[in-house]
């Protein structure tokens, strides 16, 4: 996809239309009329890049149905539903107000892979414009949030009704704002929403996945016996335990693995997640015979991992969690109704039912680098990644990575001694600024 400042390049209506134009060409095949459909969040950028990109499309003769806010997950749900050729999420995830992006979906409804986004790409610079009589129409229609409410309460077991359970739902001000609370309280819930008031300019602003301390406060402060805090297109979760202390998306991934596993429900045998999860969960895993894939960061490769092999379950430790049975993409509030099934089946706190290893110690840090610079290729670099990971070696691990988004280097070291990671971090940091 395409993500980047709000009305500067590349997110921009001019490039917003052009990939308009350029996808619908992509997606035109066959005789039949082509539709697209086209989500959001709730940020203000949103309606100035959904109006653009729907121009583009329509140029290119293809008609487009406008859902409005609504989570990315149900994008790739009612790309199917609908019998779209395509779907857009018109969304920056978990950055702020300033940011936005577009994510493309096939008519499967899973994002697109590397090699259709450079064609695209190449489409750019040559346009195919419809003629006149062929240009599409669009629409919006006003069912796309009943059809994914709906959805998600049918991935709960009915017998299992969360009667009895308050739950604080955090919605960051996104694109979840109608459907998490309501999901959860037509399940039986007794609700506590936050952020549910979007005004354009406040998503993800203390408040969300990204700001669980928000939603941890108020959990404690009413007593709850869960908190959900989602992010701003609420394909991510981070869960909140009775207590306040929050839960990463590593236990979340391990509690849903081992009930699988326990019902016969878990395919392969086998839990996809991302360079980043834990060694605890890990192991925690080998001693359930149950195997950990690791995939680059990234839900998107997470899910490529799951569609290669054959599983049902995959996530990364930021909170992407991935149920295909389910959805194409990471759904937070799918993932946490399955959280919510554990408790109302198994009667015990969120404390016990979701502590379900022991973590390593893991320590990450970002280190900025001027644009141009290449820290990693620097000799000094290569050299201090290689010590840290003899220090570390049959006892933990190092992990060095370029941000996708932004220039900084991502450094992370585990192990089982808590003083040597961070000397590790500390040490390749230094070097990373020295170069950087």
């Amino acid at each position: 996809g395409v993500r980047g400042r709000a009305n500067t390049p590349p997110m921009t209506p001019e490039i917003a239309l052009a990939l308009g134009l350029a996808a619908g060409a992509q997606f035109r095949d066959g005789a039949h009329r082509h539709r697209v459909i086209i989500g959001k969040d709730t940020r203000l950028s949103s309606y100035m890049i959904e109006q653009a990109i729907t121009a583009g499309f329509l140029s290119a003769g293809i008609d487009v149905f406008l859902l409005g806010p609504i989570p990315t997950p149900a994008v790739g749900m009612l790309v199917k539903s609908l019998r779209a050729d395509a779907g857009v999420m018109i969304s920056a995830s978990h950055n702020g107000f300033e940011d936005n992006g577009i994510k493309f979906f096939g008519r499967d409804g899973y994002k697109l892979s590397d090699e259709v986004e450079a064609a695209i790409e190449r489409r750019i610079e040559a346009p195919q414009r419809a003629a006149p009589r062929d240009i599409g129409r669009a629409k919006r229609i006003d069912d796309g949030v009943g059809r994914y409410i709906e959805a998600a309460k049918a991935t709960f077991p009915r017998a299992q009704a969360l009667d009895g359970l308050k739950v604080v739902v955090d919605c960051a001000n996104g694109a979840a704002y109608r459907t998490a609370p309501t999901v959860l309280w037509e399940l039986g819930a007794d609700v506590v929403p936050l952020g549910v008031e979007p005004d354009g300019a406040n998503i993800n602003d203390a408040v969300g996945s990204t700001a669980p301390q928000a939603c941890a406060e108020a959990v404690v402060r009413e007593g709850a016996d869960l908190g959900l805090a989602l992010d701003g297109d609420a394909d991510r979760i981070i869960v909140i335990d009775e207590a306040g202390r929050i839960v990463d998306g590593d236990q979340i991934m391990c509690l849903i693995a081992e009930r699988w596993r326990a019902a016969n429900l878990l395919r392969g045998d086998a839990l996809v997640a991302t360079v980043m999860s834990n060694l605890g969960l890990e192991r925690r895993l080998d001693e359930l015979g149950i195997r950990l894939l690791r995939a680059k960061v990234g839900d998107r490769y997470v899910v490529e991992a799951m569609r290669r092999g054959g599983f049902n379950l995959g996530g990364e430790q930021s909170g992407h969690i991935v149920l295909s049975d389910h959805a194409t993409t990471g759904d937070g509030l799918i993932a946490g109704l399955q959280v919510l099934a554990a408790l109302a089946e198994e009667q015990r706190p969120a404390s016990e039912v979701l502590s379900r290893f022991h973590p390593l110690p893991q320590l990450l840090r970002n280190v900025r680098y001027a644009p141009g610079a290449s820290p990693l290729d620097a000799d000094p670099v290569r050299a201090a990644i290689a010590e840290g990971e003899a220090r570390l070696d049959g006892v933990g691990r190092v992990l060095i990575r370029k941000s996708g988004t932004e220039p900084l280097i991502r450094v992370m070291a585990e192990g089982e001694d808590e003083a040597l990671v961070d000397a590790v971090v500390a040490d390749i940091c230094a070097a990373v600024e020295a170069a950087a």
